[in-house]
């Protein structure tokens, strides 16, 4: 407990200078006001995930999962609600351009580096060159997939609109349901404490670890809501100062310290043996943001506006969007087999690499940066059309299987056999 204690004084240390700037106005730079509320910020989303963390073992471990994964990425979507929301106010600005930036940005890192970074630790840890999954996990990429290939709607339509609103969030709503209902072979798996900060709270009687929880969300919810808009506001002024690019900022930096809590509560997941809850903890970030970050930004907008308004994807945003659409749906084959593998991390990470210097080395030619990033996308389709058309045979088997399970509501056989031989380990 007093190690858990030191943590939550250095995350309250590393809040209180933004809210100090927030409460008397003090704005000395744009650089420095981008340290100090990102650094907010990322401190916020820690004592969000210790909380959420906290939980785990109360919760189905499918619908646990989910929930970090939500809870986690709570900074990412402030940041892009408030661009939204500008957007909708100014529709004629640039912030519709931030908003649309800084999700397809967050995105396709979760893709590019987060998965690929779940493959290589355990890799580096085990020396195994696969990450497996549980057949239950048929779920989460099942809906992965259909949110994947509901982006192309998007992407066909040229805008988003408060209908795929609707849309977005019954997905992530049924996922959200199906995971709860998913056998509960997390505690047989799991060790006795969770990983990182959060193991104290386990060790408390359940009142006082609700208190805990509620206390830390509380706390996080008020620093990312007060923090949202200066940061937001000071990477664009930074890039302008900078004279770089603020769309590119916008795109990887934002996203990078609002994703960074989620991505080091899976490495925890990793580190301790956990790589399974790692890598679907990051599925799983995957899915809220692809179905309800999407969702959210022609709704702030409409708020914005004062009246409904679709959210429109200009030529750069179009290629945008459709990258990261096929990069998802690239990222869908690679798990069907039920393994995540190095090989398809250092693929998926190669891709992404690519991407990156496309766009920096591109950053001031916008139509030769729009058919570069057309090329990739094509690129990402046809890899993934090859890698399905291999691996449905045993997709199909997979997800039969766990619809009997599910049926029956008995464990499929393999996650049985993973059960014994877990427990056989001592484990």
């Amino acid at each position: 407990m007093k190690r858990f204690m030191a943590f939550v004084a250095i995350a309250v240390l590393a809040i209180l200078p933004a809210v100090v700037f927030r409460m008397t106005g003090w704005r000395p730079s744009p650089l420095l006001d981008t340290a100090v509320f990102g650094v907010a910020v990322l401190s916020a989303g820690f004592m969000l995930s210790w909380g959420a963390e906290a939980a785990e073992k109360r919760i189905s471990k499918g619908l646990i999962l989910a929930a970090v994964a939500l809870v986690t990425v709570l900074p990412e979507y402030a940041v892009d609600m408030y661009y939204a929301y500008q957007a909708g106010k100014a529709p004629a600005s640039n912030y519709v351009h931030y908003a649309a930036a800084n999700m397809t940005g967050a995105n396709r890192l979760l893709v590019g580096v987060a998965w690929p970074l779940m493959a290589l630790l355990h890799w580096a840890r085990t020396r195994q060159k696969m990450i497996p999954l549980a057949q239950v996990n048929m779920v989460e990429i099942g809906f992965l997939l259909l949110a994947s290939i509901y982006a192309f709607v998007i992407v066909l339509k040229n805008r988003i609109q408060l209908w795929d609103t609707v849309v977005l969030i019954a997905i992530f709503c049924a996922y959200l349901w199906q995971a709860g209902r998913m056998p509960k072979v997390g505690s047989e798996l799991e060790e006795d404490d969770e990983p990182g900060p959060a193991a104290a709270l386990g060790n408390l009687p359940p009142r006082q670890q609700w208190a805990w929880m509620g206390g830390l969300a509380a706390v996080a919810a008020t620093v990312i809501l007060i923090s949202a808009e200066p940061f937001a506001e000071s990477i664009v002024a930074s890039g302008r100062l900078l004279r770089i690019d603020e769309f590119l900022l916008i795109q990887w930096l934002a996203p990078l310290a609002s994703e960074a809590p989620a991505v080091v509560i899976a490495i925890l997941f990793v580190t301790s043996g956990r790589a399974e809850g790692g890598l679907v903890t990051m599925i799983s970030d995957k899915i809220n943001q692809w179905t309800l970050l999407v969702a959210m930004l022609p709704l702030a907008m409409t708020i914005g506006a004062g009246h409904v308004i679709d959210m429109p994807l200009d030529p750069r945003q179009h290629e945008e969007f459709f990258l990261t659409a096929a990069q998802s749906i690239f990222g869908v084959s690679l798990l069907l087999r039920l393994r995540f593998g190095v090989a398809s991390a250092v693929v998926l990470f190669s891709l992404f690499a690519v991407q990156l210097v496309v766009a920096f080395v591109f950053r001031n030619e916008v139509a030769r940066a729009i058919d570069s990033l057309t090329i990739l996308a094509w690129v990402y389709l046809a890899a993934a059309t090859v890698v399905f058309v291999r691996q449905a045979p045993e997709a199909l088997r997979n997800l039969g299987q766990l619809r009997s399970a599910m049926a029956a509501r008995q464990l499929p056989d393999v996650a049985k056999a993973k059960v014994g031989e877990h427990t056989s380990k001592g484990t």
